[in-house]
């Protein structure tokens, strides 16, 4: 391959976490923190966030040592590593934003566990180079964040009249309680997977239009 051609591909599969393989709207991995902490969008930036920096960490020195590790305990290195960096991850974010910390309690520690990130392991960093699977990586983490914003941002606006603390609708606005609790997880989340399966069932529509006109 050339360098361009290396630098496409690294940067296709940058894209593909993004919307073509979202994690969270296509894959439909990692329900559990997507609906237990998304009930404000700092909560969700800050759960993103640290997802993204276990995620960056585990795939790059899980690509750099995948000739190395024996295929009988792959898994539980992987484990491992992972559990190395959601442990720094969880002191990072009681060191600088304690109050954040609080909020997401052991939801951090069970980064560990998020089928998102071992997933990418096996299927794609113990596979491929370290350029490769950083930007799996990265395309895959901004995906995950982007789908944590939009529900947490959207549960706050209507759970607290009001975005990133700042109130929105003054103070004759009704919040609406239940997208604060668990149910209103479940409600604003199907209402995203309906619209974006929506928008995407149209863009195949007219695909298909396109190329019996042509």
């Amino acid at each position: 391959m050339s360098p361009s051609e290396v630098d496409m591909k690294a940067y296709e599969e940058f894209l593909k976490g993004i919307w073509r393989e979202n994690p969270v709207f296509v894959q439909v991995l990692g329900m559990c923190p997507m609906l237990a902490v998304t009930n404000t969008a700092v909560n969700a930036i800050a759960m993103g966030g640290a997802t993204t920096f276990v995620l960056l960490g585990s795939s790059f020195l899980i690509s750099l040592l995948r000739r190395f590790v024996p295929k009988e305990v792959r898994i539980s290195t992987y484990i491992v590593v992972i559990a190395t960096f959601v442990t720094a991850a969880d002191f990072l974010l009681q060191a600088i934003v304690p109050a954040v910390h609080k909020e997401l309690g052991a939801f951090i520690s069970l980064i560990v566990v998020n089928c998102l990130i071992l997933g990418r392991q096996e299927a794609f960093a113990s596979k491929h180079s370290v350029r490769f699977a950083l930007a799996d990586a990265a395309g895959m983490s901004v995906g995950f964040t982007i789908a944590l914003f939009l529900l947490g941002a959207s549960r706050e606006v209507l759970g607290f009249g009001s975005l990133f603390g700042v109130p929105l609708f003054g103070s004759t606005f009704e919040p609406w309680v239940v997208m604060i609790l668990p149910p209103g997880g479940f409600i604003m989340l199907g209402l995203l997977l309906l619209i974006g399966n929506a928008w995407k069932q149209r863009r195949l529509q007219a695909s298909k239009l396109e190329r019996r006109a042509a």
